[in-house]
């Protein structure tokens, strides 16, 4: 199956929520203490944008979105494929204006992506992958350039991306893998395309719950950057389940180091 006119549709509906967010993001008065879930009328804003502009092009398709917003429930119920949409993943990142937040927009065909765009609006970056075609980086009017993961095998030589940590504090996640390399900001659609883009060589999600428009888009980068994408078990993540919920965690890394990140992270 060909995606390539839904990806359009998915970088289209992106390019107008970045507008959009790059117009309230220089009005927005900072919030230094912001929590770590926040959300602002830009998330409902910029939702509403992306689920408009997908919902006339596909009105058949099944909208999944983070943020509770009139379109959103316009979209049928049961539907074989669903938008899974984040209108701002890491809105801290949006609400302290320290540009670490993206747009998240993806595709999947019963409980399997096949679509994927994450959109940096500060950065005006945008990485995208549908199956079958590759994964892609454009930054600006710049070209076009395929994206590909690193051959990394070896976490002491690996670097992992993760959220911020508290001052002074190591995240359990690194003192089990010790990698070489840690790198921060928040957004997990950043930390997913920085593994497609080979920035980075892991990236474990190990919130006890988060949600499909967390992780969707960005899975299907990796996966088509030659990546893997697995749940801590090293079982494949399905979407789709009740609330949108996941509770199994999540690997983002290159092929040689699936089996060692899973087997320290069971540990």
């Amino acid at each position: 199956m060909d995606y390539s006119l839904e990806l359009r549709e998915a970088l289209a509906a992106a390019d107008a929520a970045g507008k959009y967010l790059a117009a309230e993001y220089a009005a927005f008065t900072a919030i230094p203490d912001a929590p770590p879930h926040i959300s602002t009328h830009a998330d409902r804003g910029a939702q509403e944008v992306i689920l408009k502009h997908l919902n006339a092009a596909f009105p058949a398709d099944g909208l999944v979105a983070e943020e509770a917003t009139p379109t959103a429930a316009l979209a049928p119920d049961g539907a074989a494929r669903t938008w899974v949409v984040d209108p701002i993943d890491g809105t801290k990142g949006f609400a302290i204006k320290n540009g670490e937040f993206s747009v998240m927009i993806g595709l999947t065909v019963g409980d399997r992506p096949v679509v994927g765009v994450v959109l940096e609006p500060t950065k005006n970056r945008v990485t995208y992958a549908a199956v079958g075609h590759g994964c892609w980086r454009k930054d600006g009017d710049a070209e076009p350039v395929r994206c590909g993961v690193t051959a990394c095998d070896t976490l002491p030589r690996a670097t992992l991306t993760q959220s911020h940590s508290r001052a002074g504090k190591t995240k359990p996640v690194v003192t089990k893998l010790r990698p070489a390399k840690v790198i921060e900001t928040y957004s997990a659609g950043i930390k997913l395309a920085q593994v497609a883009r080979g920035e980075a060589d892991v990236y474990v999600n190990s919130y006890s719950e988060f949600h499909d428009w967390d992780v969707c888009a960005g899975e299907v980068l990796v996966l088509e950057a030659g990546g893997v994408v697995c749940e801590f078990d090293g079982g494949t993540v399905r979407y789709g389940q009740r609330g949108a919920k996941r509770r199994g965690g999540l690997i983002a890394c290159t092929p040689g180091l699936q089996s060692e990140v899973v087997a320290l992270l069971k540990g």
